[in-house]
Protein backbone atom coordinates (compact mmCIF):
# COMPACT_ATOMS: atom_id res chain seq x y z
CA UNK A 1 0.00 0.00 0.00
CA UNK A 2 1.60 3.27 -1.15
CA UNK A 3 1.26 6.73 0.37
CA UNK A 4 -0.65 9.30 -1.66
CA UNK A 5 0.03 12.16 0.80
CA UNK A 6 3.20 12.78 2.78
CA UNK A 7 3.10 15.98 4.82
CA UNK A 8 6.07 17.08 6.92
CA UNK A 9 6.01 20.02 9.35
CA UNK A 10 3.30 21.93 7.48
CA UNK A 11 2.97 25.49 8.74
CA UNK A 12 0.46 28.13 7.68
CA UNK A 13 0.78 31.57 9.25
CA UNK A 14 -1.06 34.80 8.45
CA UNK A 15 0.18 38.32 9.05
CA UNK A 16 -2.38 40.24 11.09
CA UNK A 17 -2.49 44.02 11.18
CA UNK A 18 -2.70 45.33 14.74
CA UNK A 19 -3.37 48.99 13.96
CA UNK A 20 -1.75 52.09 12.56
CA UNK A 21 0.94 52.45 15.23
CA UNK A 22 1.39 48.81 16.24
CA UNK A 23 3.57 46.14 14.67
CA UNK A 24 1.88 43.40 12.69
CA UNK A 25 1.81 39.98 14.28
CA UNK A 26 1.60 36.41 13.00
CA UNK A 27 -1.36 34.13 13.52
CA UNK A 28 -0.26 30.51 13.13
CA UNK A 29 -3.29 28.51 12.00
CA UNK A 30 -1.28 25.31 11.40
CA UNK A 31 1.88 25.05 13.45
CA UNK A 32 3.90 22.14 12.05
CA UNK A 33 1.69 19.13 11.27
CA UNK A 34 3.02 15.88 9.79
CA UNK A 35 1.12 12.84 8.53
CA UNK A 36 0.91 10.28 5.75
CA UNK A 37 -2.19 8.95 4.02
CA UNK A 38 -2.23 5.67 2.13
CA UNK A 39 -4.46 4.85 -0.82
CA UNK A 40 -7.82 3.38 0.15
CA UNK A 41 -7.66 4.69 3.73
CA UNK A 42 -9.30 7.51 5.67
CA UNK A 43 -7.49 9.91 7.97
CA UNK A 44 -9.92 11.90 10.11
CA UNK A 45 -8.77 15.28 11.42
CA UNK A 46 -10.74 16.31 14.51
CA UNK A 47 -10.82 19.15 17.00
CA UNK A 48 -12.78 22.19 18.09
CA UNK A 49 -13.60 25.07 15.78
CA UNK A 50 -10.49 27.18 15.27
CA UNK A 51 -8.01 24.33 15.74
CA UNK A 52 -6.73 24.50 12.14
CA UNK A 53 -8.64 21.61 10.52
CA UNK A 54 -10.01 23.54 7.55
CA UNK A 55 -6.72 25.38 7.03
CA UNK A 56 -4.99 22.01 6.79
CA UNK A 57 -7.59 20.97 4.20
CA UNK A 58 -6.83 24.08 2.13
CA UNK A 59 -3.12 23.28 2.21
CA UNK A 60 -3.65 19.71 1.02
CA UNK A 61 -5.95 20.85 -1.80
CA UNK A 62 -3.42 23.54 -2.78
CA UNK A 63 -6.00 26.30 -2.34
CA UNK A 64 -3.36 27.96 -0.16
CA UNK A 65 0.40 27.40 -0.05
CA UNK A 66 2.06 26.47 3.25
CA UNK A 67 4.29 29.04 4.90
CA UNK A 68 6.85 26.27 5.39
CA UNK A 69 7.11 22.51 5.37
CA UNK A 70 6.88 19.89 2.63
CA UNK A 71 3.91 18.24 0.96
CA UNK A 72 4.15 15.33 -1.46
CA UNK A 73 0.98 14.32 -3.31
CA UNK A 74 1.23 11.06 -5.22
CA UNK A 75 5.00 11.44 -5.08
CA UNK A 76 5.01 15.00 -6.53
CA UNK A 77 6.20 18.08 -4.66
CA UNK A 78 2.96 20.04 -4.22
CA UNK A 79 4.64 23.08 -2.64
CA UNK A 80 6.98 23.72 -5.59
CA UNK A 81 5.56 21.48 -8.33
CA UNK A 82 7.22 21.07 -11.73
CA UNK A 83 5.34 23.06 -14.35
CA UNK A 84 4.20 19.95 -16.20
CA UNK A 85 2.88 18.35 -13.01
CA UNK A 86 0.48 21.09 -11.88
CA UNK A 87 -2.46 19.85 -13.93
CA UNK A 88 -1.95 16.29 -12.69
CA UNK A 89 -1.86 17.46 -9.09
CA UNK A 90 -5.13 19.34 -9.47
CA UNK A 91 -6.79 16.21 -10.80
CA UNK A 92 -5.30 13.97 -8.10
CA UNK A 93 -6.86 15.92 -5.21
CA UNK A 94 -10.48 17.08 -5.12
CA UNK A 95 -12.58 18.53 -2.32
CA UNK A 96 -16.15 18.23 -1.04
CA UNK A 97 -17.11 21.39 0.82
CA UNK A 98 -19.15 21.67 3.99
CA UNK A 99 -22.23 23.47 2.69
CA UNK A 100 -23.94 21.96 -0.38
CA UNK A 101 -26.23 24.98 -0.53
CA UNK A 102 -23.29 27.32 -1.11
CA UNK A 103 -20.82 25.16 -3.02
CA UNK A 104 -23.01 24.58 -6.11
CA UNK A 105 -23.62 27.41 -8.57
CA UNK A 106 -27.40 28.07 -8.46
CA UNK A 107 -27.35 29.51 -12.01
CA UNK A 108 -26.01 26.34 -13.64
CA UNK A 109 -27.70 23.05 -14.33
CA UNK A 110 -26.24 19.95 -12.74
CA UNK A 111 -24.80 18.70 -16.04
CA UNK A 112 -22.90 21.99 -16.52
CA UNK A 113 -21.62 21.83 -12.92
CA UNK A 114 -20.33 18.30 -13.39
CA UNK A 115 -18.84 18.79 -16.85
CA UNK A 116 -17.04 22.06 -16.05
CA UNK A 117 -13.93 20.34 -14.69
CA UNK A 118 -13.79 18.06 -17.76
CA UNK A 119 -13.96 21.07 -20.10
CA UNK A 120 -11.07 22.74 -18.28
CA UNK A 121 -8.84 19.71 -17.71
CA UNK A 122 -9.54 17.24 -20.53
CA UNK A 123 -10.13 17.05 -24.25
CA UNK A 124 -13.20 14.83 -24.07
CA UNK A 125 -15.96 15.38 -26.58
CA UNK A 126 -19.40 16.65 -25.57
CA UNK A 127 -20.84 13.14 -25.78
CA UNK A 128 -18.02 11.73 -23.66
CA UNK A 129 -18.48 14.44 -21.04
CA UNK A 130 -22.21 13.72 -20.85
CA UNK A 131 -21.57 10.00 -20.48
CA UNK A 132 -19.10 10.66 -17.66
CA UNK A 133 -21.59 12.94 -15.89
CA UNK A 134 -24.35 10.34 -16.18
CA UNK A 135 -21.99 7.68 -14.82
CA UNK A 136 -21.08 9.78 -11.79
CA UNK A 137 -24.73 10.63 -11.06
CA UNK A 138 -25.54 6.92 -11.12
CA UNK A 139 -22.62 6.19 -8.76
CA UNK A 140 -23.98 8.61 -6.17
CA UNK A 141 -27.54 7.29 -6.49
CA UNK A 142 -29.18 9.96 -8.66
CA UNK A 143 -31.17 9.46 -11.86
CA UNK A 144 -29.86 10.66 -15.25
CA UNK A 145 -32.67 13.23 -15.54
CA UNK A 146 -31.18 15.01 -12.51
CA UNK A 147 -28.55 16.41 -14.89
CA UNK A 148 -31.11 18.79 -16.45
CA UNK A 149 -32.19 20.31 -13.15
CA UNK A 150 -30.84 23.17 -11.04
CA UNK A 151 -29.40 22.82 -7.51
CA UNK A 152 -32.40 24.50 -5.82
CA UNK A 153 -34.58 21.63 -7.01
CA UNK A 154 -32.79 19.13 -4.75
CA UNK A 155 -32.72 18.41 -1.02
CA UNK A 156 -29.58 18.99 1.04
CA UNK A 157 -28.60 15.33 0.91
CA UNK A 158 -29.08 15.22 -2.86
CA UNK A 159 -27.01 18.37 -3.30
CA UNK A 160 -24.17 16.84 -1.33
CA UNK A 161 -24.37 13.76 -3.57
CA UNK A 162 -24.01 16.10 -6.56
CA UNK A 163 -21.01 17.75 -4.88
CA UNK A 164 -19.45 14.31 -4.35
CA UNK A 165 -20.10 13.43 -8.00
CA UNK A 166 -18.40 16.67 -9.07
CA UNK A 167 -15.35 15.79 -6.95
CA UNK A 168 -15.09 12.41 -8.71
CA UNK A 169 -15.35 13.67 -12.29
CA UNK A 170 -11.56 13.80 -12.77
CA UNK A 171 -10.99 10.35 -11.18
CA UNK A 172 -8.96 11.66 -8.22
CA UNK A 173 -6.94 9.50 -5.87
CA UNK A 174 -7.61 11.75 -2.88
CA UNK A 175 -10.84 13.40 -1.74
CA UNK A 176 -10.71 16.01 1.01
CA UNK A 177 -14.07 16.09 2.78
CA UNK A 178 -14.35 19.28 4.84
CA UNK A 179 -17.18 18.70 7.33
CA UNK A 180 -19.35 17.18 4.55
CA UNK A 181 -22.19 16.14 6.88
CA UNK A 182 -22.48 19.06 9.29
CA UNK A 183 -25.24 20.84 7.35
CA UNK A 184 -27.31 17.69 6.75
CA UNK A 185 -30.12 16.20 8.82
CA UNK A 186 -29.05 13.29 11.00
CA UNK A 187 -31.36 10.97 9.05
CA UNK A 188 -29.51 11.86 5.83
CA UNK A 189 -25.98 11.66 7.24
CA UNK A 190 -25.98 7.86 7.40
CA UNK A 191 -26.89 7.60 3.70
CA UNK A 192 -24.07 9.93 2.68
CA UNK A 193 -21.61 8.12 4.97
CA UNK A 194 -22.52 4.77 3.41
CA UNK A 195 -22.10 6.31 -0.05
CA UNK A 196 -18.60 7.58 0.83
CA UNK A 197 -17.65 4.14 2.19
CA UNK A 198 -18.93 2.41 -0.97
CA UNK A 199 -17.07 4.83 -3.23
CA UNK A 200 -13.86 4.33 -1.28
CA UNK A 201 -14.14 0.56 -1.63
CA UNK A 202 -14.99 0.64 -5.34
CA UNK A 203 -12.55 3.37 -6.43
CA UNK A 204 -9.77 2.87 -3.83
CA UNK A 205 -10.05 6.50 -2.78
CA UNK A 206 -8.06 8.05 0.05
CA UNK A 207 -10.06 10.41 2.26
CA UNK A 208 -8.82 13.29 4.37
CA UNK A 209 -11.97 13.65 6.45
CA UNK A 210 -12.35 16.88 8.43
CA UNK A 211 -14.92 16.60 11.20
CA UNK A 212 -15.89 17.55 14.73
CA UNK A 213 -18.39 14.68 15.01
CA UNK A 214 -16.61 11.77 16.67
CA UNK A 215 -19.51 9.38 16.10
CA UNK A 216 -19.04 9.91 12.35
CA UNK A 217 -15.26 9.57 12.69
CA UNK A 218 -15.63 6.29 14.55
CA UNK A 219 -17.65 4.91 11.65
CA UNK A 220 -15.58 6.04 8.67
CA UNK A 221 -11.96 6.59 9.75
CA UNK A 222 -8.97 4.26 9.79
CA UNK A 223 -6.67 6.74 11.54
CA UNK A 224 -7.31 9.88 13.58
CA UNK A 225 -5.32 13.11 13.92
CA UNK A 226 -6.40 15.30 16.85
CA UNK A 227 -5.55 18.99 16.53
CA UNK A 228 -5.56 21.74 19.12
CA UNK A 229 -4.60 25.35 18.43
CA UNK A 230 -2.91 24.44 15.14
CA UNK A 231 -0.87 21.52 16.48
CA UNK A 232 -1.30 17.75 16.44
CA UNK A 233 -1.68 16.51 20.01
CA UNK A 234 -2.46 12.84 19.28
CA UNK A 235 -2.23 10.75 16.11
CA UNK A 236 -2.85 7.04 15.70
CA UNK A 237 -5.19 4.29 14.65
CA UNK A 238 -8.91 4.67 15.30
CA UNK A 239 -8.93 1.55 17.47
CA UNK A 240 -6.14 2.81 19.75
CA UNK A 241 -7.56 6.31 20.05
CA UNK A 242 -11.12 5.30 20.89
CA UNK A 243 -10.14 2.42 23.17
CA UNK A 244 -7.51 4.29 25.17
CA UNK A 245 -7.01 8.01 24.46
CA UNK A 246 -3.80 9.25 26.07
CA UNK A 247 -3.88 13.03 25.61
CA UNK A 248 -6.23 14.84 28.02
CA UNK A 249 -7.72 16.79 25.12
CA UNK A 250 -8.55 13.59 23.23
CA UNK A 251 -10.08 12.20 26.43
CA UNK A 252 -12.21 15.33 26.75
CA UNK A 253 -13.42 15.13 23.14
CA UNK A 254 -14.46 11.52 23.56
CA UNK A 255 -16.08 12.27 26.92
CA UNK A 256 -18.28 14.88 25.25
CA UNK A 257 -19.69 12.38 22.75
CA UNK A 258 -21.90 9.83 24.57
CA UNK A 259 -22.25 7.64 21.46
CA UNK A 260 -18.52 6.86 21.53
CA UNK A 261 -18.01 7.29 25.28
CA UNK A 262 -14.92 6.12 27.13
CA UNK A 263 -14.50 4.60 30.56
CA UNK A 264 -15.59 6.69 33.50
CA UNK A 265 -12.08 6.80 35.00
CA UNK A 266 -10.85 8.57 31.86
CA UNK A 267 -13.56 11.21 31.68
CA UNK A 268 -12.29 14.77 31.33
CA UNK A 269 -14.54 17.83 31.34
CA UNK A 270 -13.12 20.91 29.64
CA UNK A 271 -13.43 24.31 31.26
CA UNK A 272 -12.68 27.71 29.79
CA UNK A 273 -12.39 28.84 26.20
CA UNK A 274 -9.93 28.02 23.43
CA UNK A 275 -6.96 30.45 23.77
CA UNK A 276 -6.37 33.01 21.06
CA UNK A 277 -4.00 31.72 18.37
CA UNK A 278 -2.43 35.19 18.46
CA UNK A 279 -1.31 34.54 22.04
CA UNK A 280 -0.94 30.78 22.57
CA UNK A 281 0.26 29.40 25.92
CA UNK A 282 4.04 29.39 26.31
CA UNK A 283 4.33 25.68 27.13
CA UNK A 284 1.83 22.99 26.19
CA UNK A 285 -0.89 24.58 24.08
CA UNK A 286 -3.51 22.75 26.16
CA UNK A 287 -2.08 23.84 29.52
CA UNK A 288 -4.65 26.61 30.13
CA UNK A 289 -7.54 24.09 30.09
CA UNK A 290 -5.96 20.79 31.14
CA UNK A 291 -7.16 19.38 34.50
CA UNK A 292 -3.82 17.58 34.96
CA UNK A 293 -1.61 20.61 34.29
CA UNK A 294 1.69 21.00 36.16
CA UNK A 295 4.29 23.75 36.21
CA UNK A 296 6.32 21.81 33.65
CA UNK A 297 3.37 21.93 31.26
CA UNK A 298 3.18 25.72 31.52
CA UNK A 299 6.81 26.32 30.58
CA UNK A 300 7.85 23.37 28.37
CA UNK A 301 6.09 22.36 25.17
CA UNK A 302 5.92 18.55 24.86
CA UNK A 303 7.07 17.01 21.58
CA UNK A 304 4.84 14.68 19.57
CA UNK A 305 6.43 11.31 20.34
CA UNK A 306 5.60 7.58 20.15
CA UNK A 307 3.67 6.25 23.16
CA UNK A 308 1.71 2.97 23.26
CA UNK A 309 1.37 2.61 19.51
CA UNK A 310 0.51 6.19 18.59
CA UNK A 311 1.98 9.70 18.70
CA UNK A 312 1.14 11.90 21.69
CA UNK A 313 2.19 15.43 22.68
CA UNK A 314 1.85 15.19 26.46
CA UNK A 315 4.54 15.07 29.15
CA UNK A 316 2.59 12.46 31.09
CA UNK A 317 1.32 10.23 28.27
CA UNK A 318 3.31 7.26 29.57
CA UNK A 319 1.60 7.59 32.95
CA UNK A 320 -1.83 7.67 31.34
CA UNK A 321 -0.93 4.59 29.32
CA UNK A 322 0.27 2.74 32.44
CA UNK A 323 -2.93 3.61 34.34
CA UNK A 324 -5.05 2.17 31.53
CA UNK A 325 -3.02 -1.04 31.27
Amino acid sequence: MSSVIEARDLVRAYEIRQGLFRRNTLLTAVGGVSFTLDEGRTLAVVGESGCGKSTLARLVTMIEPPTSGSLLIDGIDAVHPPAKAKARLRQTVQIVFQNPYGSLNPRKRVDAILEESLIINTRLSKAERKAKADEMLARVGLRPESARRYPHMFSGGQRQRIAIARALMLSPKIVVADEPLSSLDVSIQAHVLNLLADLQRDLELAYLFISHDLAVVKYIAHDVLVMYLGLAVEHGSKQAMFRNPLHPYTQALLSSTPAVGIEKKQRVILKGELPSPLHPPAGCVFSSRCPFVTERCRVERPPLRPVAGRLVACHYAEQFAAQAA
